[in-house]
């Protein structure tokens, strides 16, 4: 199995992106700033944008650890899984 290597890049429309280095094809995650952010952020954007993506991950990782898969359970199907971001 190989190993995947992904690469945080900055957009032409200034977006930040989360992408696999060999893989053109569309951003895993895609992360844009109002005018109002930016200014706020006084040319931060790329840390910000890093530190959100690094919290992402961690996120999955709990989130998928946490969450009861249990395909016994009939009352829900992964369709109708909902989830709450505080």
């Amino acid at each position: 199995m190989s190993a995947s290597f992904f690469e945080i890049i900055q957009l032409t429309d200034g977006d930040y992106a989360l992408r696999r280095i060999d893989d053109d094809a569309a951003p895993l995650v895609r992360i844009s700033f109002s005018a109002e952010a930016k200014e706020m952020m006084e040319d931060k954007e790329m840390s910000v944008a890093k530190a959100m993506i690094a919290a992402g991950i961690e996120a999955v990782g709990t989130v998928g650890h946490d969450l009861d898969w249990d395909e016994d359970d009939n009352d829900h199907t992964p369709s109708q899984r909902s989830y709450t971001l505080h």
